[in-house]
């Protein structure tokens, strides 16, 4: 069986703000303990960017909502309140599966009114959790974009993606096709803590190599930045440097934002295992969601160099919206003037 040892719900009427996804059934197994996957059936699968967001892309997919790799930071917590579950706990363990999500695209690719325009996956949460090795969402999604001639991008914390490399090696033969890896952390001690659910330092690592070595011209994410933890010398100059030999063509990198709920979740994890920063961090972020003026030019001048160094590619000049998915879109850049990851 698929899902050995599974147990099933079909009561939508215990979780009230999934009724207005689409909700089936809720799904738990052995295999990924205290985790529960509500599986819903999507009415559509393209997102429109609101607005003049000025981003390298107008339409986003994304396959699930809320995300195993449990990132503390993560901004996307605040969307699980729309479902009436928490920002916290839930957004890490209670995951919502768009099950249909690739036959829900390509009845919109088809469309007349399709005009090819790029789309991201990867802006919202990660398309290549832990998950994905069991719904296999991904597959169909790249091939409903490449037979439609839609051009994507693709940004992920996920070895999963080393599977569909064939796929999207095919897909790149036709259309214009980014990668991108997250790794802002190096240590790995760390990063399990604050990345508790996702793969490791060395594994990115070598899902960049990977990619790279298909022909991709990757570019890393090396954000957030998060001040008194990952902002000394010694770990961004180890982290860029196995980033650039790991294959790597570019970089973007910019300090931690702490937006809407994030900020609670994020603080109240810093005061159990850091509490000797909690005082810094109200210095640096006052009542908002970003740190000072003076600590982002700081800490611009720290990376600059330090890129230079491991010949890694940048530009600058990005907006504050197109940060959070530089990578994705395929922005090769420093270090913004803004934050907003």
């Amino acid at each position: 069986m698929r899902w050995q040892g599974q147990t099933l719900d079909a009561d939508d009427g215990a979780l009230p703000g999934l009724e207005r996804a689409g909700f089936v059934r809720s799904v738990q197994t052995p295999e990924f303990e205290g985790i529960t996957f509500h599986e819903v059936l999507c009415k559509s699968a393209l997102n429109k960017v609101p607005g003049e967001s000025k981003l390298p892309f107008d339409w986003t997919v994304n396959p699930m909502r809320g995300c195993s790799h449990a990132c503390r930071y993560c901004f996307a917590r605040s969307t699980h309140e729309y479902l009436d579950l928490d920002a916290g706990r839930d957004f890490d363990s209670q995951i919502v599966v768009k099950t249909n999500v690739a036959a829900v695209l390509r009845k919109e690719l088809a469309r007349r009114s399709w005009r090819r325009d790029p789309v991201a996956l990867g802006t919202n949460t990660d398309p290549y959790q832990r998950a994905e090795g069991r719904y296999r969402l991904m597959p169909g999604i790249i091939r409903a974009l490449t037979e439609s001639g839609t051009p994507f991008s693709i940004l992920t914390k996920g070895t999963l993606l080393r599977r569909d490399l064939p796929l999207l090696t095919l897909a790149a033969q036709e259309l214009g096709v980014r990668i991108g890896v997250s790794l802002a952390i190096g240590d790995p001690v760390l990063q399990k803590e604050i990345e508790p659910g996702t793969p490791s330092p060395k594994a990115r690592l070598e899902l960049i190599r990977a990619i790279a070595d298909a022909g991709f011209g990757v570019n890393v994410m090396v954000a957030p930045v998060i001040p008194y933890l990952t902002d000394s010398v010694a770990h961004l100059d180890g982290l860029l440097g196995d980033i650039a030999s790991a294959g790597a063509v570019g970089v973007t990198a910019f300090p931690m934002h702490l937006r809407g709920s994030t900020r609670g979740w994020f603080l109240s994890w810093l005061a159990a295992e850091h509490p000797a920063l909690v005082r810094r961090y109200r210095q640096l972020y006052g009542h908002g969601a970003y740190v000072t003026p003076e600590y982002t030019t700081w800490l611009a001048s720290r990376i600059a160099p330090l890129v230079d160094k491991h010949g890694l590619a940048s530009e600058r000049g990005q907006s504050v919206e197109g940060l959070t998915t530089a990578v994705a879109g395929g922005g090769l850049v420093r270090v913004p003037e803004m934050t907003l990851f």
